[in-house]
């Protein structure tokens, strides 16, 4: 049984016009991030890719079957004779079992056609040889979504060549395989090239395990040019810090390395002026909160600040807490500011003022350490500061307060 010729029977499923744009748009990341020797088979994937992008609305039409139809079958004719019930559907029920639904096959047709010519035994034998070797398991039905090419040859005699330039580096394959399950285009990316980045990253003293624990968190970062993490690198020391800092700084959220200077990490910067910062506060506050150069203003920053100015404080006293405690912007309003301030509120009946002199307050578990701890001193009538009361450890709180030498953790009995 030969498959019917038109577009409609080639690809059968139906796409959203989200889904469309994300094939183009991945297409195109693909091709950007691939500097390995390739086979015959992402060759012929890659001019069928500039055969689209030369047509009237270029690989972003690539998920529309009509417009890629005729460009797909002039790069692979062989695809008009593949038998449907012996090769496509035993193909097809292959990639489902691995976890890729049916109404994602298309793009994946789409973005790397040689599968469609390859037998379900080479493809399982490939999928058991990915998984014997990346700690893939149930991701990898995922991995391939993201990354159709990581069932090309050459895409997986390069990670062999990845994993051991990791070794080298002493970085933990967990690490690698982490990196990969969540940026898998970095397996299109030659050792030459990675190796460029991890020197990078060595001038800042971020080395083997921290190596390895930036690689995990953010992947995509591997895929920068040098130059661009150079420019980062120079923008963070023009604010004040030193190389060394730097290097901590890309350790605890490597994301900021990868961020575009102009769009987003100036605009955070004039953010905190704009509020009332001045300058010789600015690498305290980022060296403390560094996760603050990639929040949303707009989603995150503003809505806590307006948050602490509808309970009461000023613009200038809120700026004073971010001062002395930065971590106060990453707090949720509804799981961690609110709670905490009405317990401040209502049940401590303490005013809002106070959190101004100890921003930290916001820093404490509610359950674990808030609670327990006001309901011992109000059990023994002590009036203290927020700071006497969260500040000092278990052993210095008893020591103080209880006159024993544990701590007590329970609620009080009137509480529900």
């Amino acid at each position: 049984m030969l498959l019917d010729t038109s577009p409609a029977s080639r690809f059968p499923l139906s796409l959203t016009s989200d889904d469309k744009s994300l094939i183009g748009k991945n297409a195109r990341r693909m091709m950007m991030h691939l500097s390995i020797p390739i086979g015959d088979d992402l060759q012929q994937t890659l001019s069928l890719f500039e055969k689209i992008e030369a047509r009237r609305g270029g690989l972003d039409m690539l998920g529309s079957s009509d417009a890629s139809f005729r460009c797909l079958v002039e790069s692979f004719p062989h695809i008009l004779s593949l038998p449907l019930d012996t090769h496509l559907k035993p193909m097809m029920e292959l990639l489902e079992s691995i976890g890729i639904p049916k109404e994602r096959m298309h793009a994946i047709f789409l973005l790397f056609p040689p599968i469609l010519l390859c037998d379900s035994k080479d493809i399982e034998r490939k999928v058991l040889s990915l998984k014997k070797f990346v700690a893939v398991d149930e991701d990898f039905g995922k991995i391939i979504q993201k990354y159709p090419w990581i069932l090309s040859t050459s895409i997986q005699d390069n990670y062999k060549k990845i994993v051991s330039l990791c070794d080298m580096e002493k970085v933990a394959k967990a690490s690698i395989d982490k990196a990969i399950r969540n940026w898998p285009h970095i397996l299109g990316c030659s050792t030459s090239k990675l190796k460029l980045m991890f020197e990078q990253f060595g001038v800042l003293c971020v080395k083997h395990k921290k190596l390895g624990q930036v690689i995990a968190k953010s992947p995509q970062l591997l895929l920068r040019k040098p130059e661009d993490f150079l420019q980062v690198v120079s923008f963070l020391k023009d604010l004040g810090f030193d190389q060394e800092t730097v290097g901590k700084i890309l350790v605890r959220c490597p994301e900021i390395f990868a961020m575009s200077i102009e769009k987003t990490l100036r605009v955070k910067v004039e953010f905190l002026t704009s509020i009332g910062v001045s300058e010789d506060h600015l690498p305290r506050i980022i060296k403390k909160y560094p996760e603050f150069l990639v929040s949303d203003i707009n989603k995150a920053l503003l809505p806590r600040m307006e948050y602490l100015m509808e309970v009461g404080l000023s613009k200038r006293e809120i700026v004073f807490m971010v001062r002395r405690f930065s971590p106060l912007l990453g707090y949720s309003v509804n799981e961690v500011l609110r709670p905490k301030y009405e317990f401040l509120v209502n049940i401590m009946e303490k005013p809002v003022k106070e959190v101004v002199d100890y921003p930290r307050y916001f820093s404490y578990s509610l359950e674990k350490k808030i609670k327990p701890r006001f309901w011992v001193l109000k059990g023994r009538n002590v009036e203290c500061s927020l700071k006497d009361m969260l500040g000092k450890n278990d052993e210095e709180f008893a020591t103080k307060f209880m006159d024993a030498g544990g701590m007590l953790v329970s609620s009080s009995p009137s509480q529900p």
